[in-house]
């Protein structure tokens, strides 16, 4: 005799799961009742869309960023699906800043180490949790970035649209330099440094970008040895429009970056930040 599943069951189940009514019914049904073979059953769902779908281009998803009450941690994850109607999608969109909840409570090492927390008091762990919802959807999803950071201050900012989020870690604290800390995170959002300072850009790039001016001066007719003092002498433009500290500062391009942070506070600098986008 077929086990009866109410309406009570199905939604229960849904709210746990994020799943639609019919799914949710058929895995009752199949589970005889039991809600956590349920919840197995639509996970090895998801387990058997994965596999499907693992080649497919997982270009679209959500950033979402946030600081610690303290302002000493800041922490930003993004989930990767194939397309904008999921990443527009409010559940989805909430599957992330829940996978954000978990890492700024528990501040795992790394992505993997992240993966492994659980998501919720139903026995998934984040991981298990993705895969689940990859059935749910019907597209690929990844837990593509998770980004930590630590300081004297941290301050995070989130681009309207849930495509860009942007971190910066300062080495003092104070209204002044979180209000400077917001400025400088949303100059790296729109800016996109490739280097905090010019000590950080690898020496096979500063070498490359050496190469490219030469051949452009032997190109407009400079002798060779010539070519190389013009091309090294454009290292400098290379460098201001290319790192943090040295970038002109967007709300006032009379000084740079580094130059707005001496006008707030004396020794102010910025020491790490992080960048994440959906492409």
């Amino acid at each position: 005799m077929a086990v009866k599943i109410s309406a009570a069951q199905v939604n229960e189940l849904r709210k746990k799961t994020g799943a639609g009514m019919m799914d949710c019914k058929k895995a009752l049904v199949e589970a005889e009742g039991d809600a956590q073979k349920a919840i197995e059953i639509l996970r090895k769902k998801g387990q058997k869309v994965a596999a499907k779908r693992e080649d497919r281009e997982a270009t679209e998803g959500v950033v979402v960023g946030t600081s610690t009450e303290d302002n000493k941690t800041g922490v930003i994850v993004a989930v990767n699906c194939e397309t904008d109607f999921v990443a527009k999608n409010e559940d989805f969109i909430g599957l992330t800043k829940t996978i954000l909840n978990v890492a700024v409570e528990n501040k795992p090492a790394d992505l993997d180490a992240l993966k492994k927390l659980p998501f919720d008091g139903n026995g998934l762990t984040i991981e298990e949790k993705i895969t689940e919802q990859t059935g749910v959807i019907g597209e690929k999803l990844d837990l593509s970035a998770y980004k930590i950071m630590n300081g004297d201050t941290v301050v995070v900012y989130n681009h309207p649209g849930y495509k860009l989020t942007s971190g910066v870690v300062l080495n003092k604290a104070g209204d002044a330099v979180q209000e400077a800390g917001k400025e400088v995170a949303m100059q790296v959002a729109a800016m996109n440094p490739i280097a905090l300072n010019r000590d950080e850009i690898d020496a096979d790039v500063v070498n490359k970008e050496v190469e490219i001016g030469k051949e452009e001066a032997i190109k407009a007719g400079k002798p060779e040895e010539l070519a190389e003092k013009i091309a090294k002498g454009k290292l400098g433009k290379f460098f201001k429009e290319n790192t943090l500290l040295e970038q002109d500062y967007i709300s006032n391009n009379k000084v740079s970056v580094q130059g707005y942070l001496d006008q707030v506070e004396k020794d102010l600098t910025v020491t790490a930040y992080e960048r994440v986008s959906i492409a």
